[in-house]
């Protein structure tokens, strides 16, 4: 009988995979088992409170996302949401990245603080804001209701502005990062075409709008694709500051889900509206991707 022997090519190939597999078992676990199993709990009116009485409804939770008014707001909110954080934190993070460009001691000092905001967790920070803006005690809340400015329960109880504080807390929050990987493009901008085009005649905004902006497209992207995916699916900060409130201002879609499946028990519904946000991201992804490989294209062709 003839021996099996391994070349040390093969050899290091089975050693590499098996290191792998203990990482690739974890991901398959936590990641990919679960989202086929919501996937499949989509198909059926399932709720916790009666396990036994489950049924068969093919598209109808999928059907009733589009069709319940909660939902299509939750759904609404959800795209205002992230629209508009991820536009404003762009302007943001671009006007801090170019002031943060110049490598000096200042701007390192400086971007070390500015990076403060990122490194607290999404649920300290709606508790923060909550306390801050809180009508009663809140040092923001008080003063504004004192000066008569916003409803008397304070800003988060508005229904007409509260989805956009909460705009307004996600860009304090993570514009910062948004800086950091827009800097980080900017550092590696080629010297020479900037110099250049300082030689050429152009000027700031020229510079800006001619020279830096293509450029940095790719890095754009990159930025638009990572704070667009993360904040659709937004949970943290609404669920702690307002709840989803007032009347469903602020419920988005990860928000509506979580109600559904851990308040109410319907396992089969929230599944469905997790796995609607999902596609959306998906989508979402693909879109921007494309572009970026457009941009890539015309720049590797100019």
């Amino acid at each position: 009988m003839p021996s099996l022997t391994l070349t040390h090519e093969q050899g290091q190939r089975i050693f590499l995979l098996l290191m792998a597999l203990p990482g690739l078992l974890y991901v398959i676990a936590i990641g990919v088992w679960p989202l086929l199993q919501g996937f499949w709990y989509s198909f059926w009116d399932y709720n916790l409170i009666r396990p036994n009485r489950t049924s068969f409804v093919g598209l109808d939770n999928y059907i009733k996302v589009f069709s319940d008014r909660t939902a299509r707001a939750a759904v609404f909110n959800t795209f205002q949401f992230t629209f508009a954080t991820v536009s404003l934190q762009l302007i943001i993070g671009f006007a801090l990245a170019l002031l943060l460009w110049r490598d000096s001691r200042f701007n390192r000092i400086m971007l070390a603080l500015v990076l403060i905001p990122v490194t607290m967790t999404p649920i300290l920070v709606g508790l923060v804001f909550k306390a801050l803006l809180n009508a009663d005690f809140g040092v923001v809340g008080y003063f504004l209701r004192a000066a008569g400015i916003g409803p008397e329960g304070g800003l988060l109880s508005d229904g007409s502005v509260a989805l956009w504080v909460l705009i307004a807390i996600d860009c304090w929050h993570w514009s910062p990062m948004m800086a950091l990987i827009l800097l980080a493009g900017l550092k590696s901008l080629p010297p020479d075409v900037l110099e250049a085009a300082r030689t050429d005649g152009a000027n700031a905004w020229q510079r800006l709008r001619l020279v830096i902006l293509p450029l940095m497209l790719p890095s754009v992207f990159l930025a638009v694709i990572l704070r667009g995916m993360d904040a659709f699916r937004v949970f943290d900060t609404p669920f702690v500051t307002t709840g989803g409130g007032p009347a469903n201002a602020t419920n988005t879609m990860m928000l509506l889900a979580v109600k559904e499946g851990l308040q109410f028990f319907n396992v089969g519904y929230a599944s469905a509206i997790a796995n609607i946000a999902t596609v959306y991201m998906a989508i979402m992804a693909a879109i921007l991707v494309l572009f970026i490989r457009r941009a890539d294209v015309r720049a590797n062709v100019k």
